[in-house]
């Protein structure tokens, strides 16, 4: 077999994980974009910083603060033990929500850039036909900014597969819970254990370019159909 059962599990895990977590993504990062691109409150500047503070905070800071956090002796998860809900380190809930944080940027930043080139014309001519703004969010700036949501969805998707730092700091290393593809590969050199090293990674290799050329192509034919 190409792929042990235990390889099998770890990228059923990852993609549960990788899925789970661009959804939510999507839903919280389009109107968080929305906002950051119109505007114009001091406060947006350093939410922006926030959100983009993942590009260049090491994966394993971040998962420290976020093991901290969500602990039992973290101000969430002291919050959580009085609702007499489990914390969330080295758990499926714990991946998905420290994913969320370290992927963020990967959504918000190339919908924030759509949103911000779409300029004011389509909103001021959605406008002069009385559509309130509900109706141009939903009818003018989702529609136009389709390149940067996609590019969005399969960017979070593609950095939460290949996480390491921040879900081994917050998951563990869990069979069948929290052991990730990433940290399986780990546990396959520590091992010794080359050859299914090798294996996991081809696939990992794989996936990547494929994530890459598909995204490659996808922007060359919306720039194709956008000239006269």
């Amino acid at each position: 077999m190409f792929l042990t059962p235990d390889n099998l599990q770890a990228l059923w895990l990852t993609f549960q994980v990788a899925a789970l977590t661009t959804l939510i993504l999507l839903l919280l990062g389009t109107p968080l974009a929305w906002w950051l691109a119109r505007s114009r409150a001091w406060i947006a500047k350093p939410v922006g910083a926030l959100v983009s503070l993942p590009l260049v905070l090491p994966p394993s800071v971040l998962g420290f603060y976020l093991l901290v956090g969500l602990g039992p002796n973290g101000p969430v998860g002291q919050w959580m033990l009085a609702l007499g809900l489990p914390t969330l380190p080295f758990t499926f809930a714990g991946l998905v929500v420290a994913s969320v944080f370290y992927s963020l940027p990967f959504m918000v930043q190339p919908i924030l850039n759509s949103m911000q080139a779409l300029g004011e014309r389509p909103l001021e001519v959605a406008a002069s036909l009385r559509a309130s703004p509900l109706d141009r969010f939903f009818s003018v700036v989702l529609p136009m900014c389709k390149p940067g949501i996609v590019t969005g969805c399969i960017m979070s998707f593609a950095h939460t597969v290949g996480e390491f730092g921040v879900v081994l700091m917050i998951g563990g290393n869990i069979p069948g819970v929290t052991r990730v593809v990433s940290v399986q590969i780990f546990d396959h050199v520590e091992a010794l254990e080359y050859a299914d090293a090798h294996r996991l990674s081809a696939v990992m290799l794989v996936f990547a370019f494929a994530v890459l050329l598909t995204l490659q192509l996808y922007n060359a034919r919306q720039t194709k159909q956008q000239r006269p």
